[in-house]
């Protein structure tokens, strides 16, 4: 059963150009809150760093006829193939409480690193099975600038006080979270730090292991996608203005300069993508490389249903993305929720309520009410 909601539905026809991300609009969610500054992270310009490059021949390297090559690091593979023990969760700091739950700074182990989340918990009696859980990737925020108790101050306090544990990591380099902060789009980190984020809550003693979903903003919802189709752990996830168009759209059409439509960009020498087309070929030319990068490429093994909504006017991340990722669950009968909201901005400030209460109402179904 698909629930298909939306407040403007364009048409459903395939829509093929696609456009960049820049920057943002202030959020203006709710009184008192502090959500400001959320911003769309461009595609990188440097080539990652070689030790992430492990699938790019060498002049050395030739492969036996029985030889099967290591997945690329960017690739969905790459993530399944990986392990993601979890970790202990460790209170680091306890925060002024929120309007019915427990606030901490807490910490836990990704790829050696430790690092750092906020940590709601809710007042009153645990259930039998524990807390339900949401995950919360923020979006892209400048590291230096990143703050564990800034930002996204009404979002969190949304699914808090509706009796869910939030779980938001920092990202490795974020804060005081130990490692170097690189691209989301040019390298695996954060949805590996954001998977064994999942693997600790887990364990976490006041937690429902079996009842966890994830929500993502942004670049958050890049990395919530990827890890729904990379784990089978996550219920339910909701995605607002997400960046989830496949890789060749990403590199191909999303250009600088605002969310409308516009040609295919000329690709700039050093970039990741010239980098990549360079060794592997283009995606028209080498679509068996390419099309394991994307998310968009298995859908039909995705853990569960997906909600994504998108404000019409959003400067940073066109509301195409969203549209498009609909039709491809669809199309492979998946589970999916579309809403769209008329003029508004990256943040869904006009829509806030509206869309936190939507959010709600699914991880309601979904997660927190879910059986078996």
């Amino acid at each position: 059963m698909r629930a298909i909601m939306h407040m403007a539905r364009i048409s459903r026809l395939a829509i093929l150009a696609l456009v960049l991300l820049t920057a943002c609009s202030n959020p203006a969610a709710s009184a008192g809150s502090t959500n400001q500054g959320v911003v769309a992270e461009p595609l990188p310009t440097e080539t990652p760093r070689p030790a992430t490059q492990t699938s790019a021949p060498t002049a050395t390297h030739t492969p036996t006829p029985t030889s099967t090559p290591a997945p690329h690091p960017l690739s969905i593979d790459y993530l399944r193939q990986r392990e993601y023990p979890g970790s202990e969760i460790v209170i680091e700091e306890t925060l002024a409480n929120g309007a019915n739950y427990q606030r901490h700074i807490a910490s836990y182990r990704s790829d050696g690193l430790k690092i750092f989340a906020l940590l709601t918990v809710p007042f009153g009696e645990r259930p039998d099975s524990g807390w339900p859980v949401v995950v919360f990737n923020h979006g892209y925020i400048p590291p230096d600038q990143y703050r564990t108790t800034e930002r996204y101050v009404a979002y969190v306090d949304g699914f808090a006080r509706n009796g869910y544990i939030v779980f938001r990591s920092d990202y490795r380099g974020h804060d005081n979270s130990e490692g170097v902060a690189r691209s989301a789009y040019g390298a695996p980190d954060y949805t590996i730090d954001v998977l064994n984020a999942v693997a600790a809550i887990k364990g976490f003693e006041d937690a429902d292991p079996d009842r966890i979903g994830m929500w993502g903003h942004s670049m958050g919802g890049f990395i919530a996608l990827r890890s729904m189709v990379a784990v089978e752990d996550i219920r339910a996830g909701v995605i607002w203005a997400g960046v989830v168009a496949s890789y060749p759209d990403l590199f191909q059409r999303w250009t600088r300069g605002g969310a409308t439509p516009g040609p295919t960009r000329t690709p700039r020498p050093g970039s990741l993508r010239t980098t990549l087309m360079d060794i592997y070929g283009t995606p028209e030319e080498n679509p068996r490389f390419w099309d394991p990068l994307s998310a968009n490429s298995y859908l039909d093994e995705i853990s569960g249903p997906v909600q994504l909504h998108h404000g019409t006017a959003d400067p940073s991340v066109p509301a195409e993305f969203s549209r498009i990722l609909y039709e491809q669950i669809e199309a492979v009968d998946g589970v999916a929720e579309l809403y769209e909201y008329p003029g508004d901005d990256h943040n869904l400030s006009n829509y806030f309520t509206l869309a936190m209460q939507r959010s709600l109402d699914f991880f309601d179904r979904y997660v927190k009410n879910a059986e078996g």
